[in-house]
């Protein structure tokens, strides 16, 4: 990025970014690309040695301060805890990466376990949303980035609680989008496919076909979101995820389009 963009994205936006889902993956990559743009960073997880590792490297790196915030987002009291500790801050970017999987069956799972998974992946951004947009909106300014996924966009088997609060997030933030474009709020919801995480090679995922889209790194994809902040409600990342989601929405049917997803991950996970 080059230095006019860095000014900009500051000048546009503010001067602090919050990051929920921080340690690795995606969240590190978000981190170090608005450590470069020179914002100041909050990152929440729940590891906080991993956090702690993550945030010393970037204050190497870039004249930033970063403040290190170990919460657990699956519960219920994590948006209060995680306002009272920012209420001397003003925050102006809001990315929540953070999300919980599980993949296998429906009723391989509890109910409890879903209930966690549906206040991380739903309850959590939609507080957070809450609380730092209603401060962006007040002030004509900020920006929130949801990260959804290509697994949203129709029914995807074995994927079933995670396909479902992707789906969420997507249509959250192109509401949002609409809602708070003119009050100089910019959202967006950032859809990615498969992403080479820690959590994803953690799967062992298996390749489906050769015609399967390319598996892309998170700085591509945290790359091609900032290009599109500010410009659209939602954009798919990489150009094979790009085409893939044109098949299966624009050339085939509903029925179609959720058996693909279905089988695509059964072969992957060997299910």
């Amino acid at each position: 990025m080059n230095e006019k963009s860095r000014l900009r994205m500051i000048r546009q936006y503010g001067k602090t970014a919050l990051i929920a889902g921080a340690s690795e993956g995606l969240g590190a990559a978000f981190a170090h690309y608005l450590a470069a743009c020179g914002f100041n960073l909050v990152l929440v997880a729940r590891r906080e040695s991993v956090l702690q590792k993550l945030a010393a490297s970037l204050c190497e790196q870039y004249p930033v301060n970063v403040h290190c915030l170990k919460c657990d987002l699956s519960k219920p009291d994590a948006v209060q805890y995680i306002s009272e500790k920012t209420q001397e801050m003003e925050i102006n970017l809001l990315v929540y990466n953070a999300a919980m999987s599980f993949i296998g069956p429906f009723l391989g799972n509890t109910p409890e376990d879903y209930l966690r998974l549906s206040q991380t992946n739903m309850l959590t951004p939609v507080g957070l949303l809450h609380h730092f947009g209603e401060k962006m909106v007040r002030k004509g300014k900020g920006a929130v980035v949801l990260m959804a996924s290509l697994a949203g966009f129709q029914g995807s088997g074995y994927l079933a609680m995670y396909a479902a609060t992707k789906a969420f997030n997507r249509v959250l933030a192109e509401s949002l989008w609409y809602e708070w474009r003119a009050k100089g709020v910019d959202v967006l919801a950032c859809c990615a496919g498969a992403t080479s995480t820690p959590n994803y090679q953690n799967t062992k995922p298996e390749k489906s076909s050769i015609l399967a889209p390319r598996v892309q790194s998170p700085d591509e994809v945290v790359q091609e979101c900032f290009r599109n902040l500010g410009k659209k409600p939602s954009c798919i990342t990489g150009s094979g995820n790009r085409f893939a989601s044109f098949f299966l929405h624009r050339i085939l049917s509903r029925k179609s389009a959720v058996t693909v997803m279905g089988k695509n991950t059964q072969k992957i996970y060997r299910l």
